[in-house]
């Protein structure tokens, strides 16, 4: 079954709401073996809606709507479906009398123009919805189905699980689209892509990389008539992938850098302080989201005044000779950072982030340490980008050589 997505609202195109609809439905449609090949946003003008509508029937045989559903005037998802099939709304007497009810219980008169939600046209089912006012419509007709729902995302949510997938279920063919997604550091998206090109051209399971904030994303998705095989044979590629690509995986699905860290940490009963220079002190809001941040982060010490990090410990001398951009000062930095906190682990950040040099280095240029208990090892790295993205790399990447050094 081809299906599409058409999200409703002017809101949506002037950017004054993000659609998390969509990305939802997406991993709804996914986890059904259903095959998502559009999704698309159009304002609330019945004639562009009516276009899209007809473009959606014309090459999907489930086309599913939220938003405009609603009483106002610009809400037109009923009329736009009315007119490209061609069929008149008629109001449903019993689904009135409903709707006056919702609102006399709540002492408030009904408005006139919430009527239009209790029309309905002949190839057309009511979904109910008992946390709101707005009905949606399940509409079937020569092999085609709309899903007409609430864009108000609890609403929306719940209809489809509740009303939608039961109806839906009985059209599918049996099967399944699972995925996976291992995570990476280290490596460019070219670079990985090369390490696994042998991998990349299977069919079933599929695999492809994508750049993220948080590394490279290598998802791994399997269709088959059931969930078992389905992951089995993701289990298959994963484990290729995880021999090719090996420590440069840090994590996969929904873990993530800090709690990847953090995980490490706790499992060796370690504790971690942070020194941190131009980076607003990023590296330690992260840690601290991670669970149970308060077992394993000790501390963050944040400045980028050379006063401030002698006082700290970090040796005057050093930083006179060689500067706060150095890999020599970064290293005393973090073991500054261990001794002050009291941590058996100390991981300094030295960051670039401006337009202009900061002790001698230019915008972009990142210096990173880690002390374990008096081992060293340090980096660098550059980028050409805004400082805000210096410093959200800068954080990642300092996380990521502390996972390196912790697996060692």
């Amino acid at each position: 079954m081809r299906a599409e997505i058409l999200s409703i609202g002017t809101e949506l195109l002037l950017g004054q709401i993000v659609d998390t609809n969509a990305q939802w439905l997406a991993g709804e449609l996914s986890g059904h073996g259903i095959d998502l090949y559009f999704i698309s946003q159009v304002g609330d003008n019945l004639g562009r809606l009516v276009e899209t509508l007809r473009s959606a029937w014309n090459r999907s045989e489930l086309i599913i709507c939220t938003g405009g559903v609603g009483p106002t005037e610009d809400d037109l998802t009923r009329e736009a479906i009315s007119e490209l099939l061609e069929e008149k709304m008629v109001i449903q007497e019993p689904v009135a009398i409903a709707l006056q009810e919702y609102f006399s219980q709540r002492n408030i008169i009904m408005p006139e123009k919430n009527i239009k939600q209790a029309a309905l046209i002949p190839s057309a089912q009511f979904l109910e919805n008992p946390i709101g006012t707005a009905p949606g419509w399940w509409v079937s007709k020569d092999g085609h189905v709309i899903v007409a729902m609430p864009g108000v995302p609890h609403e929306m949510k719940q209809m489809w699980e509740t009303q939608a997938v039961p109806r839906l279920k009985p059209l599918l063919p049996p099967g399944v689209i699972l995925s996976r997604t291992l995570k990476i550091l280290g490596k460019g998206e070219s670079s990985v892509e090369e390490m696994v090109k042998d991998l990349i051209n299977s069919n079933n399971p599929t695999m492809a990389t994508y750049a993220k904030p948080d590394g490279v994303h290598l998802r791994i998705t399997a269709k088959a008539a059931d969930e078992t095989t389905a992951r089995d044979l993701i289990f298959e590629m994963e484990i290729k992938a995880r021999t090719i690509l090996g420590t440069f995986i840090y994590g996969d699905d929904a873990e993530t850098i800090e709690g990847v860290v953090g995980t490490m940490l706790t499992d060796r009963n370690l504790t971690l302080g942070v020194m941190e220079v131009g980076t607003g002190g990023m590296v330690a809001a992260m840690l601290s989201e991670a669970p149970n941040s308060i077992n394993f982060l000790r501390g963050g010490l944040v400045s980028q005044q050379r006063s401030m990090l002698a006082g700290w410990g970090v040796d005057s001398n050093m930083l006179e000779k060689y500067g706060i951009m150095s890999r020599e000062v970064a290293e005393v930095m973090a073991t500054a950072a261990r001794r002050q906190t009291g941590a058996e682990a100390g991981l300094a950040i030295c960051v670039s982030p401006g337009h202009g040099e900061f002790e001698g280095k230019p915008a972009g240029h990142i210096i990173m340490a880690v002390d374990l208990d008096g081992h060293l090892e340090s980096s660098e790295l550059n980028y050409r980008t805004k400082p805000s993205e210096v410093k959200r790399l800068a954080s990642v990447f300092s996380l990521n050589l502390l996972r390196r050094a912790l697996l060692k």
